[in-house]
């Protein structure tokens, strides 16, 4: 059996762990629970893959979100390790071949959604798999108190059930002291261990500040950067407009949101991470699983719905070491306009209650009844013909899917309805020899079931993946097809997908979620109001203010955040680095000026004067013996 230091460097070429990786992969290895702290960059991921591959099985990975099942997945693939993910599965035949290659075909990842734990089918083959640990990422979303609750997180209880002797690891880079109770409640932690990383950024300025023109100042930073920034505006529009403008400063630039094709979506990632541009705008569905380190600069230009998301946007800046910059830059109405926005916005029952009741008598759904198949919506025109706002009704219908009612999703370009009009066999007898038809029209017969039966909705850019071919080669193949009457298709009107999950009962309905629902709604106004109590306090150091709202109680300052440098703080006088490496040192074991010098690298008279200021701070004192220990 390979010890974990030789898994770490044989698949990722690292020689050493970082932060507290090692201590929680002993954990896991000793079938511990445990609940893992790691900043944004911290390598979460290496501390459930590492003892995975050491143990016998199959680890299952509960993440939020496909794009980052889906590079994970990749990623480990392309390392020699066999890991899939339930992701685009939309039919039971092909659910079911992909489930009984991890129970026989010696996975060792399998990556779920929360929401994917409710179907009998996984359920069952998860029962029948060896499964060597439970990995829970982004692990705040299971809590209420986090900044991104999901109520089918709480769903992953039941792999306590299925898989009764594995033991759990939970991750997450943002959790407050009622997130880590929570998490640790909600997952049926018994003896477990919390490892937290500090959440100090010694290399990262964060800065914030309210001027007349944010953008002209975005300008001038994006400018003098050397290598990679990202700025997160707040809508789609602003993205495109934004890159335009930049391109016309000379800056050059990409953009990324969720209303991008997941093609789009890649190519302009990977064109990011390989600097053939600088600076990406994006939205905030450019987030996880971001793994580029020489990021300069984080802007954000929209100012963020809590501190937690914040914290784990900026720290995407700096991964190197490299000192780094994170601006937080807002415009004179910016802090009224965003509360009222962002209150008008929030789903009241009243209005959940009349989205989903225009959606019923839209789907021609009677009272007790309802439909679980998928169902097509023209979102823009829904939203015109019972004059609602278009953005209000989106997150209407989020809450809604959040709490089990409906299944919203988007359904991007690219889209056919089709129908093939001969048998099966005839259509098999068509193609003798291996030609593109032949290719295309059976990954679609393997992707689409009951494809015979009714008219299917299929997604061209999916097909073209399976099938290695480009998007218009495989439309040209299925326009040949219509031509010689094998197959009908259009195009799909719908750029919006309804699955009802619960039968229809109005106000009962709702009225069954309406608690949690207000709850939530306080939480985030509380988490905003936070945002704005850091932006307007300019007294107190940035990185502090931060790091107290996670509970890590520091007071020495940053000295290098707006706040800090505009008061002289510790400016050119001692790094946190510096007074941080001699607090660790001392707090294991008085020492003397001589051990610190060298333990800590660093000049007698350097040191001397950092004990003097750490001494006349009341952080430690000089005991009768001349050696220096924590007070």
């Amino acid at each position: 059996m390979l010890h974990p230091l030789q898994i770490l460097e044989k698949y990722w070429g690292h020689t050493g762990f970082r932060l507290n990786q090692k201590k929680i992969i002993k954990a896991a290895l000793e079938n511990e629970d445990c609940l893992a702290l790691l900043p944004t960059g911290g390598g979460k991921s290496i501390c459930f893959q590492v003892p995975a591959l050491i143990k016998e099985g199959i680890c299952i990975v509960i993440s939020p979100l496909i794009a980052l099942m889906q590079d994970q997945v990749a990623s480990l693939n392309q390392k020699g390790i066999k890991a899939m993910a339930l992701t685009n599965v939309n039919h039971y035949s092909e659910l079911e071949r992909m489930l009984d290659n991890c129970v026989f075909g010696n996975y060792k990842f399998l990556y779920i959604s929360p929401e994917r734990l409710d179907n009998r089918l996984v359920q069952t083959r998860i029962k029948s798999m060896k499964v060597s640990l439970i990995a829970v990422d982004e692990a705040h979303c299971i809590s209420q108190w986090g900044h991104d609750f999901r109520p089918a997180y709480r769903n992953i209880k039941i792999l306590r059930t299925l898989c009764p002797e594995t033991n759990v690891i939970a991750l997450t880079a943002t959790a407050t002291k009622h997130v880590i109770k929570d998490v640790t409640e909600q997952l049926d932690f018994l003896n477990h261990k919390v490892y937290k990383s500090s959440f100090f950024r010694s290399n990262l300025s964060y800065n914030s500040i309210a001027l007349e023109d944010p953008k002209y100042k975005a300008i001038s930073i994006l400018k003098k950067i050397k290598s990679s920034a990202i700025v997160y505006v707040r809508s789609r529009i602003e993205t495109e407009q934004l890159a335009k403008t930049l391109e016309l400063e000379g800056i050059s630039c990409g953009y990324y949101h969720g209303g991008m094709s997941f093609k789009k979506k890649e190519l302009m990632y990977l064109d990011w991470i390989d600097n053939k541009f600088s600076v990406m705008i994006a939205t905030n569905a450019f987030g996880m699983g971001i793994d580029k380190s020489n990021v300069e600069v984080v802007i954000h230009l929209t100012i963020p719905e809590s501190l937690e998301a914040y914290f784990q946007e900026s720290g995407r800046a700096g991964r190197n070491g490299d000192k780094a910059f994170a601006y937080l830059i807002t415009g004179p109405s910016n802090v009224t306009n965003m509360k009222t926005r962002f209150e008008n916005l929030l789903p009241n029952i009243s209005f959940l209650k009349l989205i989903y009741k225009k959606l019923c008598i839209h789907f021609q759904i009677g009272y007790g009844e309802y439909n679980d198949q998928r169902q097509g919506l023209y979102f823009d025109n829904f939203c015109k013909i019972h004059k609602l706002s278009k953005l209000k009704t989106f997150n209407a219908l989020k809450t809604l899917q959040s709490y089990g009612v409906l299944i919203f999703e988007t359904v991007l370009k690219n889209k056919l309805t089709i129908q093939f009009l001969i048998s099966n066999n005839t259509l098999q007898s068509l193609f003798e020899k291996d030609t593109v038809e032949k290719n295309v029209t059976n990954v679609i017969l393997r992707t689409y079931e009951g494809i015979f039966v009714q008219p299917t909705t299929i997604d061209i850019e999916k097909i073209a993946i399976k099938t290695e071919l480009k998007t218009s080669t495989v439309l040209e193949v299925l326009k040949r097809l219509k031509s010689v009457k094998v197959m009908d298709f259009k195009n799909s009107d719908a750029d919006t997908q309804i699955t009802f999950l619960v039968p229809r009962e109005d106000e009962k309905t709702i009225h069954r979620i309406s608690k949690p629902v207000l709850i939530q709604n306080k939480i985030k106004l509380k988490k905003l109001n936070a945002v704005f109590k850091y932006m307007e306090n300019n007294s107190a150091c940035k990185s502090l203010q931060l790091l107290n709202y996670f509970d890590e109680k520091v007071s020495i300052p940053c000295g290098i955040c707006n706040v800090c440098t505009e008061n002289g703080i510790m400016t050119n006088k001692f790094s946190q680095n510096e007074i941080r490496h001699i607090l660790e040192a001392i707090e294991k074991v008085p020492l003397s000026t001589k051990d610190l010098v060298k333990i800590c690298n660093l000049e007698d008279e350097r040191i001397i004067k950092i004990l003097q200021y750490l001494v006349e701070n009341q952080k430690i004192k000089l005991t009768n013996s001349n050696l220096y220990q924590i007070l």
